[in-house]
């Protein structure tokens, strides 16, 4: 009962703003390219395409077990070409959280850590595409409980190939906090996100992958694995990306996720 009286009008809004997204973006962007290579591009987080992801995923079983986390990650992917040798590609994630029974204190809600990368990429296509970085960590969690309160940096990397219709490889990065509120815990943190996708000729994409990550300070981990399907199609002139699936936990830290959740998708893209 308190999930039902609590989680509504938090997700309204979420909808309200993916609804007005999609079509002010149509507005403002070319129709272009085939549906089945901009469904292959955007498996590639790295590809010469920008993209504007929205996505929502839904925890439970946090804190002492009642506690839930409804998490609105927003994703602008831009890619910059520097020279004929070289592109950078942005790829920001900022969440947007609103959780109960997490910390066990109640209700929280408000932006958590922006996570910011920048991948130098070169611009001639091979067969292997690799790119590499820094990542940032920024403290712009709005309350203590939805983020570090530290700043921190490292590196960032990525490989993966395609072909007849598959995409696989990793992306990982490890951030170390290096500047911060000196009375909140440091943080020395690993991600690696393997991934698998295949993509049909009719823009349809299956997704499966896992979003790991290790905390060496507290020595623990943890693992959801996530099974989407999306589809590729257009709004009026503007290509959109629609999709969802399950996002399950295989392990988590003390407090964390447990079982199944769900995650929603909606990317507007902007092909050139």
């Amino acid at each position: 009962m308190t999930i039902r009286a609590s989680v509504p009008k938090f997700v309204f809004i979420t909808i309200l703003t993916l609804a007005f997204a999609c079509p002010m973006a149509g507005q403002q962007a070319p129709s272009g390219g085939d549906p089945h290579e901009l469904a292959k591009k955007l498996s590639n987080p790295v590809a010469s395409l920008i993209s504007f992801p929205f996505q929502s995923n839904f925890d439970f079983g946090m804190g002492e077990g009642s506690g839930w986390r409804y998490t609105l990650n927003i994703q602008p992917v831009v890619p910059v070409r520097l020279n004929s040798k070289w592109n950078l590609i942005s790829r920001t994630i900022l969440p947007v959280i609103h959780q109960r029974n997490v910390a066990n204190v109640g209700t929280q809600s408000g932006l958590g850590d922006i996570t910011q990368s920048f991948f130098f990429s070169p611009a001639e296509e091979k067969k292997v595409i690799w790119a590499v970085g820094p990542a940032l960590l920024v403290p712009t969690a709005t309350d203590d409980l939805l983020g570090t309160g530290r700043f921190g940096v490292g590196p960032t990397a990525l490989v993966l190939k395609q072909q007849h219709g598959w995409t696989y490889g990793a992306l990982t990065n490890h951030i170390w906090s290096v500047a911060g509120d000196e009375d909140r815990a440091k943080v020395n943190s690993s991600f690696v996100q393997p991934f698998l996708a295949y993509n049909t000729k009719d823009a349809w994409t299956y997704t499966v992958n896992t979003e790991s990550s290790y905390d060496w300070i507290g020595n623990n981990w943890s693992i959801p694995i996530n099974f989407t399907i999306t589809k590729l199609t257009k709004f009026g002139k503007q290509p959109v990306s629609l999709g969802g699936g399950l996002k399950c936990w295989a392990h988590s830290g003390p407090g964390g996720p447990e079982n199944c959740g769900v995650r929603i998708v909606v990317t507007p893209l902007f092909p050139r």
